[in-house]
């Protein structure tokens, strides 16, 4: 089993930042390959990024590339998601969960992030 909770998010103005923490669980092989995605209102659920146990990150959403930054923590079992110059459109929940995740899998239940104009 494979357990998450995300924190983090809230109301930011435009410009702001805002940093996301995951605590997240599981065997060492299902949560290799973790990642933030998010979901706004009325569209699937898309990946932002993702990490490796190792360290190896990278950002998918061309739109927040060079704004945010995916990291762990293996000791503390700990993901961030770093998010800078927010900007309306990154409004969303963000989720955390292993890459490989798919929709009826045991999704946490995310944290909302709104970014105001």
């Amino acid at each position: 089993q494979v357990q998450l909770v995300e924190s983090g998010g809230g109301l930011v103005q435009a410009g702001g930042s805002l940093r996301l923490s995951c605590f997240f669980s599981g065997s060492d092989s299902s949560i290799n390959a973790m990642g933030w995605f998010r979901q706004v209102s009325g569209k699937q659920r898309e990946l932002v990024a993702t990490i490796t146990a190792s360290g190896l990150a990278n950002v998918i959403i061309h739109s927040v590339k060079g704004r945010f930054t995916i990291s762990r923590d293996n000791a503390k079992n700990t993901m961030y998601l770093q998010m800078n110059s927010l900007k309306p459109e990154d409004t969303a929940v963000y989720y955390c969960a292993p890459s490989w995740f798919g929709p009826l899998d045991a999704w946490g239940q995310g944290t909302l992030v709104t970014v105001s104009s």
